[in-house]
């Protein structure tokens, strides 16, 4: 009897570990936004222009050792520009990118992505892109879907998430040099699309982990 009580104990014990269900429960893993990275790169018929962008914060979801879901938001007053070495062009750019022609970061100083789907893909090769990412990305208080692959890596309390986002600015009526909203431009066109690469450093054992508990 008391073999059998110490045995429905353990297996009492193992369920509750398991969430009921045989699997672990969901995490949820803050970002570092000291170790992520947020690139960005547009182009124009004269040349083009990359730089980046710091994160204020984000989570990335995970559960069985896969990605669920996540968010991250990015603070457009840290927008900068890194390949103009002449200062005072750099900083005209940056100011007109800041600007309402632009991105009106005095009105919306953040930038967000929150995802609503994840699709793994099947047979992924090592270091291609595992899965299908898709979320609402919010630019200048706009709201739009957006799609990319993505290659993520999880490892116990840590992951990590890369990828390139193709984002059509016409969309979240940023208008200037655009033939989306112009005509005859010329060689004033600036292409309506721009690359934003992502990279996502999240877990446990994150910098910012650290400094929120106080080590």
């Amino acid at each position: 009897m008391f073999l059998m009580m110490v045995a429905l104990l353990v297996a009492a014990t193992v369920q509750a570990n398991d969430n009921g269900k045989g699997k672990k429960a969901e995490q949820t893993l803050k970002v570092d936004t000291q170790q992520s990275t947020l690139t960005w790169n547009g182009k124009k018929v004269t040349g083009e222009h990359s730089g980046t962008v710091k994160l204020s914060g984000g989570t990335l979801q995970v559960k069985d050792g896969k990605l669920v879901g996540g968010n991250f938001t990015a603070d457009m007053t840290t927008l900068a520009n890194t390949d103009l070495t002449d200062a005072g062009y750099n900083a005209k750019l940056v100011g007109h990118l800041k600007s309402d022609d632009f991105f009106g970061v005095e009105k919306h100083p953040t930038s967000t992505f929150k995802i609503t789907k994840v699709e793994p893909i099947a047979n992924a090769k090592a270091g291609e892109a595992n899965y299908t990412i898709t979320g609402d990305l919010t630019i200048k208080g706009k709201t739009n879907p957006a799609t990319f692959p993505a290659v993520v890596t999880i490892n116990g309390n840590n992951a990590t998430a890369k990828a390139t986002a193709t984002v059509d600015r016409a969309k979240y009526d940023i208008r200037y040099g655009s033939k989306s909203f112009f005509d005859n431009l010329g060689d004033k066109v600036i292409n309506d699309e721009f690359t934003l690469d992502i990279n996502l450093v999240a877990g446990a054992n994150t910098a910012n982990a650290k400094a929120s508990s106080g080590k």
